[in-house]
């Protein structure tokens, strides 16, 4: 996969990822100055050296999107007769390919679970260093999620109009620039850069599920287990650099670790191929014949563009339904995950169960694990429609379970609780897969990132919904209201969810609920 075909301008990208890379390297001297100061940058002035930093990391960035943009094709090369196949590509090769891409892929969802993790261990240093309270730091939090909400959005509808690939390498150098976090003198310029940093994380997660989908079609479970295991990657990621480093160096250091990860993401951008669906709705055949030929793929490339369909497309005729049992889905994970298990551990010291509990949810998440890979297996082969209904009935019943269990037993709360997070985690893993199998290539990415928002979004109005919940109401009763809309959403998912296993993401046919897909747009099937 030669570089100067993935990137169409590559000297003005790679002067860009320069440019910009040397602004962030302008912000790591300067927190390395402050060692003297114990890492203290708090209210310090403002130089020239530091605005002519965020000046080289502003135009790095628009310098870099201005390189990936594709070039416009003359109408005769889009209309091009195919020519003779030619030599099929050796198996082993192939092999490669898709292990090669699976493999970076997942370090893409590493680094990007990372981002929005890594706020949770640096409230404490960030709180005492700026004199906050606890309602004023947690706005650095509330930051970060609401740019994952809008880059899940932006980042979905950007993969559509420049590609899948595109928008992973601009959305890796915006990991890059946000590193910077770590220097921010002001706590309001720390809470717009998470603001950005969030946007970069929320943006990769459907980016990536619609490549995968393309790529790797017929691979369902692969999509599910790699989703559900970078969960937890990334989440022992940070923690285990704020383990290591941020003795040592305090807070701010938790940002500029993940800084060679990023570029390390950049530099493997030649084992992230494009999509043949998207090249050939772009009219880029020879392109698209290419990687075709490289994953195993039998391209249907059509002859002229497709019509560019906007975010309306998703509530349009043939996917209304589609997106609405969507985004239910992903609302009522959200509200459980950024909301109820936020505020587990400190309702759970309340009740007395015993054992304290951090030990409960870290016993209860490793027995969760192979749940997960449960779920990919029976995604997969069994039914992607059953499988989110079944993992959604064991969230719910597990929360609902908290009404009746002796909540002062360890055992049986550790049980259902390893039965909640097994659902919960299980409920995030397939939604992304099933959101990308289900919109054509004209508007995967928008229907991905809706998708990532409606679960995301959880982290904007749980906690304070569950906050208010938990001061007239015990533990019980707030599982209990909040097994409702995951039942409801399970319900709609078992009742006119549209089946995915073993189609091809463009494949028409009818759902659960009669309704056909599109027909195939560049489709690629195994």
């Amino acid at each position: 996969m030669e570089s100067h075909v993935l990137i169409p301008r590559p000297p003005l990208f790679w002067a860009g990822v320069l440019v910009c890379s040397a602004g962030v390297g302008e912000h790591v001297v300067m927190f390395a100055d402050s060692a003297s100061m114990d890492y203290r940058m708090a209210h310090m002035p403002v130089d020239a050296s530091m605005w002519l930093a965020m000046v080289a990391i502003v135009a790095g960035l628009v310098m870099a999107a201005g390189g990936l943009v594709p070039r416009r094709l003359p109408a005769a090369q889009a209309r091009e007769v195919l020519e003779p196949e030619p030599e099929p590509v050796p198996e082993a090769r192939r092999t490669l390919a898709r292990r090669r891409l699976v493999a970076v892929l997942s370090f893409a969802l590493v680094v990007d679970q990372m981002k929005p993790a890594t706020l949770a261990f640096m409230l404490p240093g960030a709180r005492a260093e700026y004199a906050l309270s606890a309602s004023e730091v947690a706005w650095l939090p509330m930051g970060g999620l609401t740019g994952t909400v809008a880059g899940s959005l932006l980042w979905g509808h950007l993969a559509d109009r420049i590609g899948r690939r595109a928008a992973v390498l601009l959305a890796a150098l915006l990991f890059v620039a946000t590193t910077v976090c770590g220097a921010m003198p002001s706590f309001e310029a720390s809470v717009f850069m998470c603001l950005l940093m969030g946007m970069s994380a929320g943006g990769m997660l459907p980016i990536v599920y619609a490549l995968m989908s393309e790529v790797l079609p017929g691979r369902s479970g692969v999509m599910v287990l790699q989703a559900g295991l970078t969960t937890v990657g990334g989440y022992l990621a940070a923690s285990g650099l704020a383990a290591v480093f941020e003795p040592i160096a305090g807070w701010r250091i938790l940002w500029f670790v993940q800084l060679p990860l990023a570029l390390a993401l950049l530099v493997l951008n030649r084992w992230i191929p494009e999509s043949p669906a998207f090249l050939a709705s772009r009219g880029r055949l020879a392109e698209a014949r290419r990687m075709s030929r490289l994953f195993g793929l039998n391209t249907t490339p059509r002859a002229e563009p497709g019509p560019r369909q906007g975010p309306g497309a998703l509530f349009g005729r043939g996917y209304l339904v589609q997106t609405l049992i969507i985004c239910g889905y992903g609302l009522a994970w959200g509200l459980i995950y950024w909301g109820f298990l936020t505020f587990l551990p400190s309702l759970l010291s309340k009740v007395g169960v015993g054992v304290k509990p951090p030990q409960i949810l870290f016993v209860a998440s490793l027995l969760s694990i192979p749940g997960t890979a449960v779920g990919a297996w029976l995604y997969s082969r069994w039914s992607s429609r059953k499988t989110m209904a079944l993992y959604g009935a064991v969230a719910s019943v597990s929360l609902l379970a908290l009404l009746v269990i002796p909540l002062h037993s360890a055992p049986a709360v550790i049980l259902v609780l390893m039965g909640l997070l097994t659902g919960t985690s299980g409920v995030v893993a397939v939604l992304g897969p099933y959101a990308a199998q289900t919109y054509p290539t004209a508007f995967r990415g928008m229907g991905s990132g809706l998708a990532a928002a409606c679960g995301k979004s959880g982290g904007m109005f749980g906690p304070p919904l569950i906050a208010w919940m938990t001061s007239f109401m015990s533990l019980s009763r707030v599982a209990a209201v909040v097994a409702v809309p995951m039942a409801l959403a399970t319900t709609a998912v078992a009742m006119r969810g549209k089946e995915t296993a073993g189609r091809a993401a463009d494949a028409p046919g009818p759902g659960r609920d009669g309704e056909r897909s599109a027909e195939p747009e560049g489709a690629a099937t195994p």
